[in-house]
C-alpha cells in the first residue's frame, strides 16, 4: 500500500456505465419486455438463468418454507437488525403542515408515500439479506403500501430464491416477490407485464447490466442511485491501532478489485504499521486476490502535516464511509462535511453500520456525497404544495403578480389575475 502526501494525492474514480454492445443489449431487453411482457420475461430467465419459470410470484409457502433452511441463530440477528433500522429510519418522518396568514391565506405542504415501489436483489452467490432490511424498511416505514421485490433464481435449472434473501424480505414485511432478475426485471418494474405491475420506484443494487437497465429506465420511474466502486477512508491519529485499521481498509477492498481503501494521517508511524498490517492479514483473507488488487490500484495512505488538513483531504475525497479514529473523534465530527456515512472511535468499524446499528448502508459512493445522501425515508415520500389565497390577498398581490407574468411575455397567466380583480371590482361597484 502506497505511502504519499495528501497534496499530491488525486483519487482515481471509475465509474462503470458500460460499453456500447452493453447499452445495446439492455436496451433491447427492455424493448422486448415492455411489447412482449411475460413471454420475454420466461425468454431470459431460460437464456440468462438457464431456467424454466412456471410462476413467477413466489408463493407464501415457499416463503415460509425457507425458514427451515435458514439457522435459527441467524433468523435472530436478521430480526434484531430489522429492528434496529425501523427504529433509526422511524426518527426520519415527516408531516404535512398547514400555516394560516393574518388574511386567511392558507399555505402549507402535503406529505404522501410513493403508491408502489420495487426492490431489486441478486440472487445466487451475491445475496445480500441486509440489502433487503436496508432498502425495504425505510420505504415501509414512509408508508409505502406495496413493496414488491424481484430477485432471480438462486441456483441455474430450480426455481428457487436464496432462503436468507426470503427470510430478510419477510423479516422486513415484503409480501410480493417475484422469480426475475437482471435488465429483464428492471423493465417489468418499470412497465408492468401481466405478472408484475409497474412501480414508481426502483431501489438496490446489481450487476452492470441492472445500473444500465435503472439508468434507461429512469424517467418512466423514479430510481436510487447508479452505485459505483464502495470507499472507505480512516482519519487517524497515532492513537488508532494498526490492526484495527487495516481490518477496516480491507473490509472495504474485498467488496471489488475497483473499491478504494484510504487511510489519511499525519503520523509517519502510524503510516508504516499499518502499511505492514494489511500485507500481514491480506495473506489471511478468503478474497486476497480481490482485495490485493483494490489495495495495489486504488488504495493509498496519505499523509497530512495535520489533523485538521487531514479533515479538508477527507472533504476533498468525499468518501461513501468515513471512519474517524482519534484521541477524541467528536471534536473533529463538525468539520466533516461530505461523508455518505460517519464512524466515530475505535469501536464504529464500519460493518458495524452495514449490518447491525440501525442507520442505512445504501450510501452515496464515486465523491457524490458532495451533494447526495444515503437511502432514508424521505427517499420513498412525494411532496405537494397547498396553496389557498383569500380573496383580500388576491387584492393585494394581484398587480405584482400581473406585472411578474407580463415581464415574461406570459399575457394569459396575467389575465387569469385580471379578470378576478375586475370582476371583484363589480361585484363591489
Amino acid at each position: 500500500m502506497k505511502i504519499v502526501s495528501a497534496a499530491d494525492f488525486q483519487l482515481k474514480r471509475e465509474v462503470e456505465y458500460g460499453s456500447a454492445e452493453q447499452s445495446e443489449t439492455v436496451r433491447r431487453i427492455i424493448d422486448d419486455v415492455r411489447k412482449n411482457g411475460d413471454e420475454a420475461l420466461r425468454r431470459y430467465t431460460r437464456e440468462f438463468d438457464r431456467t424454466e419459470v412456471g410462476a413467477f410470484r413466489v408463493p407464501e409457502d415457499e416463503v415460509k418454507a425457507a425458514y427451515d433452511q435458514v439457522d435459527e441463530a441467524f433468523v435472530q440477528i436478521v430480526r434484531e437488525a430489522a429492528a434496529n433500522i425501523r427504529s433509526f429510519h422511524e426518527k426520519q418522518m415527516r408531516t404535512s403542515w398547514m400555516d394560516l396568514q393574518p388574511d386567511g391565506t392558507i399555505l402549507g405542504q402535503t406529505i404522501r408515500p410513493l403508491k408502489r415501489v420495487g426492490l431489486y436483489v441478486p440472487g445466487g452467490k451475491a445475496a445480500y439479506p441486509s440489502s433487503v432490511l436496508m432498502n425495504a424498511i425505510p420505504a415501509q416505514v414512509a408508508g409505502v403500501p406495496e413493496i414488491v421485490m424481484v430477485t432471480p433464481p438462486a441456483t441455474a435449472g430450480t426455481e428457487g430464491i436464496n432462503p436468507h434473501i426470503l427470510v430478510a424480505a419477510d423479516i422486513a414485511g415484503v409480501r410480493e416477490i417475484y422469480r426475475v432478475g437482471g435488465a429483464q426485471a428492471v423493465a417489468a418494474l418499470a412497465y408492468g407485464t401481466e405478472s408484475i405491475a409497474a412501480v414508481d420506484k426502483i431501489v438496490g443494487p446489481g450487476n452492470i447490466y441492472v445500473a444500465i437497465a435503472k439508468r434507461l429506465v429512469f424517467g418512466a420511474v423514479d430510481i436510487d442511485s447508479i452505485a459505483g466502486p464502495s470507499e472507505i477512508a480512516v482519519l487517524a491519529d497515532d492513537s488508532a491501532d494498526p490492526a484495527y485499521v487495516a481490518a477496516d481498509l480491507l473490509s472495504q477492498a474485498e467488496h471489488d478489485e475497483m473499491a478504494s481503501a484510504i487511510l489519511v494521517t499525519p503520523s509517519r508511524e502510524l503510516a508504516a504499521a499499518v502499511q505492514a498490517e494489511v500485507q500481514r492479514q491480506l495473506e489471511a483473507l478468503p478474497r486476497r486476490e480481490i482485495a490485493a488488487a483494490s489495495i495495489r490500484d486504488y488504495g493509498a495512505i496519505l499523509l497530512v502535516g495535520s489533523l485538521e488538513e487531514g479533515v479538508e483531504t477527507v472533504n476533498r475525497l468525499a468518501p461513501e464511509h468515513l471512519e474517524i479514529l482519534v484521541h477524541d473523534p467528536f471534536r473533529l465530527l463538525a468539520g466533516i462535511e461530505t461523508a455518505g456515512a460517519i464512524f466515530l472511535g475505535p469501536y464504529s468499524s464500519e460493518p458495524v453500520g452495514d449490518y447491525f446499528a440501525g442507520p442505512n448502508h445504501v450510501l452515496p459512493t464515486n465523491g457524490t456525497a458532495r451533494f447526495s445522501s444515503p437511502l432514508n425515508v424521505d427517499d420513498f415520500l412525494k411532496k405537494s404544495s397547498v396553496i389557498y389565497y383569500s380573496k383580500e390577498a388576491l387584492r393585494r398581490d394581484g398587480a405584482k403578480i400581473m406585472s411578474f407574468a407580463r415581464e415574461e411575455g406570459l399575457e394569459a397567466h396575467a389575465r387569469a389575475i385580471q379578470i378576478r380583480l375586475e370582476k371583484e371590482g363589480e361585484s363591489r361597484g
